[in-house]
């Protein structure tokens, strides 16, 4: 039996929204195996990236539990969590959040540093290569393309040879043919790298291009299916 790295027992979560409390994810129950290729489908407000967001200990259950790793996140304060995302996790968003006053390299490079990695800008310059981004290290984020920036962001959350990558709408920002080259690079992380993944997405194309699809509708699973069958 497959090991699990990531899991959910009747997860919910709350927020306080300007109409009183409004219920996001209605009891989540969830496994997800060590190696595994994981998409997160559903219509918009279903609670797709909230979910990822729980996973990620970026949201903290109202109740339930959420373990990863065999650490129970919902137990951990906000600086455990930090420490816990930075060595196990790498996140990739929609928007690229890179910081606009380092180049390339320091958006890379810093949070190794802080995390105590040694050999951080060589880690770091050695990620950025393998992104196809060697001859722009040295420029800032508004020097760089769309397509580029994503690369970039996607270097910083490779290089601490995270367990988990956690993507949420990876390619949304980005037209087809970029979307389709930041996939490939993701996907190759997950294969190089042998980390789980776990992927939000409204793309049926790149939903099947995991192992296993879940289907979110109204804050909770509405189904689930092995990805090849999304694209018929």
């Amino acid at each position: 039996m497959s090991e699990t790295i990531l899991k959910m027992e009747a997860a919910r979560l709350v927020l306080e929204g300007n109409a009183g409390p409004l219920e996001i994810l209605r009891g989540v129950t969830l496994s997800v195996a060590r190696g595994e290729s994981l998409g997160l489908v559903g219509p918009s407000g279903s609670g797709k990236s909230s979910l990822l967001m729980l996973m990620g200990g970026l949201e903290r259950a109202t109740s339930g539990r959420v373990e990863a790793l065999g650490q129970d996140l919902t137990a951990m304060d906000e600086d455990q969590l930090a420490r816990f995302r930075r060595g196990n996790m790498g996140i990739v968003f929609q928007s690229f959040h890179l910081i606009p006053t380092m180049t390339a390299l320091e958006n890379v490079a810093i949070p190794l540093e802080l995390a105590g990695k040694r050999d951080a800008f060589g880690r770091a310059a050695a990620e950025l290569e393998a992104m196809g981004l060697g001859a722009r290290m040295d420029h800032y984020p508004a020097q760089l393309s769309g397509g580029e920036q994503q690369r970039v962001a996607l270097a910083r959350a490779a290089a601490p040879r995270p367990a988990i990558f956690l993507a949420d709408e990876p390619t949304g920002n980005l037209d087809g043919a970029t979307g389709e080259a930041i996939m490939e690079l993701l996907f190759g992380l997950r294969d190089r790298h042998g980390a789980t993944l776990i992927l939000v997405t409204h793309a049926p194309e790149l939903a099947a291009r995991c192992d296993r699809v879940v289907r979110l509708l109204d804050g909770r699973i509405a189904g689930e299916e092995l990805a090849r069958k999304v694209a018929e």
